[in-house]
This record gives C-alpha cells, structure tokens and sequence, in this order.
C-alpha cells in the first residue's frame, strides 16, 4: 500500500508538470495566433475600429463604436502578447473571451450558423478555460508570486 501510494504521488506530480507544459503550448500558441489576427486591426486605425464596434449593435450596443472597436483590437493583439508571456493571463482571457462571444453572436445572427460561429466558439471556450486556470508554472506571474 505505501508503495502504490508513493507511485500516485508521483505520477500525480508529473502529470501536474505535464499540464503546465501543456497550458504552456496552449498559451504561445493561442497568443501568436493572435497577436497575428489581431495586430491588423490593432493598428488598422479608426475605421477598422468603427467597423469592429458596430459589431456590437448584434447585443443592442451602438454607442462609442471606435473605442468599443479599439478594445476589441487591443484585446486580440495586445492580449496574445500577455497570453505568450504569462501575464496577467486570467485577465487577457476574459477580454479576449469577450470579443469571442461577441463574434459568435455576430456570425449566429447573421446566419451564418455552426459552421460561421465554430472558430469564435472554439476559441471563447479556450479562452475561458484560461481564465479558470490561469498561466501555470511556466508563467511571468507564476515567477512574480515565486518571489513574494
């Protein structure tokens, strides 16, 4: 019995290096992926952004549409880069989450079904799922919390 537990516990304790190497991957890769996407639109200066805000008249909000389009920009582009660092990885997340969800209800009410909503689905569930679990070990902020 001692035995089977010391091997749990080290297979607990690998699989939890595991994880973080896979949070790790999920992050960069997540992140490059839009820093990409959004760093077009980031600097794609006040129509694009206009464009992006009025996205939200899909939820019934048509005020600020430039500042509404540049958040939506800075989150993608600006966010990636927090996502591929570590930082403030819980707080990326949910902003990046929120342009997704606005996406999905864009594509959903323009009719454009499963299919058209499918990539902005995808990425709110991984996005949020971020948000629950946050940069993991190999993170800027984990090393912060180290040294405190």
């Amino acid at each position: 019995m001692i035995t089977g537990k010391k091997n749990e516990y080290v297979m607990h304790k690998d699989s939890g290096k595991a994880k973080d190497l896979g949070l790790l991957l999920l992050r960069v890769g997540i992140g490059l992926i839009f820093i990409r996407h959004g760093y077009p639109k980031f600097v794609g200066g006040q129509e694009e952004w206009v464009w992006l805000g009025n996205q939200m008249s899909h939820l019934g909000i048509t005020v600020a549409p430039v500042f509404l389009g540049f958040m939506a920009a800075a989150s993608e582009c600006i966010g990636g880069i927090m996502l591929v660092l570590g930082l403030g990885t819980r707080f990326a997340a949910f902003f990046m989450a929120c342009v997704m969800a606005v996406a999905v209800v864009m594509h959903i009410s323009q009719g454009d079904g499963f299919s058209g909503a499918a990539y902005a689905l995808s990425m709110l569930i991984v996005f949020l799922s971020i948000v629950i679990s946050g940069g993991g070990y190999y993170s800027i902020e984990h090393m912060f919390r180290k040294k405190k």
